[in-house]
């Protein structure tokens, strides 16, 4: 009799659904959240094959027009919940496709979980880089075999979590035109799952990379950054890092009490100007 075990457990890990709302640990939510409406736009879960399974995303863009230039949005640790989704609807505001996949779904659902150790141990500790990479590229395909976007004009983003994965990606991917990483982890140690980051792929950069951080981050020290930066320039990037003053992790998520609203829509307009600059706008 066939063993079917291996099968059937990693089916049932799969997150089918995206969550509703704002993950658990990420409340209480501030009244000073941003809501974009959707008026005007064509905003949606759906679903990105990628292999023998499918996962789940966000997708916002124009009602009308396209294809459109494509932005991958990478989440926070909290997965893709209320503010990922409504960062997708932003870019579709500006004219973009944004897509914005569950990058946890294999591994389980963070959106229940009201501790965010827990978050880090029994999820994110236990995905691969290469299999974020795998996803991110399925999307980018789905995207473009839809209709509704154009590869050729491809920029990233992400936050924290996402915001290390953006400069991973930019590394692995030739399609790549821009990225804006919003305070991802630059340094680390390396192992099976993570075998490399930030500061090892500086000279391998496909693209651009905009750095946003805070200077008043407690987990990633303005040394990384200086190391970062240090590794840039000795590889002749043309990526450039913005260190906004006495400000903490988190300053772009409004929904948050991290939220500096003066470096969120400084960074959010850099990074329009650096998306256009670079040819995916």
């Amino acid at each position: 009799m066939k063993n079917t075990s291996t099968t059937l457990t990693r089916r049932e890990f799969v997150v089918s659904t995206l969550a509703t709302g704002f993950a658990l640990a990420a409340r209480p939510v501030s009244a000073q959240t941003i809501t974009t409406d959707t008026s005007g736009l064509k905003a949606e879960e759906v679903q990105i094959p990628v292999g023998d399974i499918t996962i789940p995303a966000y997708q916002a863009h124009p009602q009308t027009g396209g294809p459109f230039p494509v932005a991958l949005v990478v989440q926070e640790i909290f997965g893709v919940h209320e503010h990922i989704k409504d960062v997708c609807r932003r870019f579709a505001k500006q004219g973009y496709v944004a897509v914005a996949p569950e990058l946890y779904a294999r591994q389980g659902d963070v959106s229940q979980m009201t501790d965010i150790g827990q978050i880090i141990r029994t999820v994110v500790a236990k995905v691969p880089d290469a299999q974020v990479m795998s996803d991110l590229d399925a999307t980018v395909a789905w995207v473009e075999s839809s209709g509704t976007g154009d590869a050729a004009r491809l920029g990233i983003t992400g936050f924290c979590w996402g915001g290390r994965i953006v400069w991973m990606y930019a590394a692995h991917s030739p399609q790549v035109k821009a990225g804006a990483a919003w305070y991802g982890r630059l340094v680390g140690q390396a192992s099976e799952l993570t075998p490399s980051h930030p500061v090892d792929m500086a000279a391998q950069l496909h693209a651009p990379v905009l750095g946003l951080y805070g200077a008043a981050d407690s987990g990633i020290p303005n040394e990384t950054v200086e190391q970062m930066r240090a590794a840039l320039q000795a590889a002749e990037s043309p990526s450039e890092i913005i260190l906004y003053p006495d400000t903490p992790h988190g300053f772009h998520a409004d929904y948050r009490a991290s939220y500096r609203q003066e470096a969120a829509q400084d960074g959010w307009q850099r990074l329009l100007a650096w998306f256009k600059s670079n040819g995916v706008a």
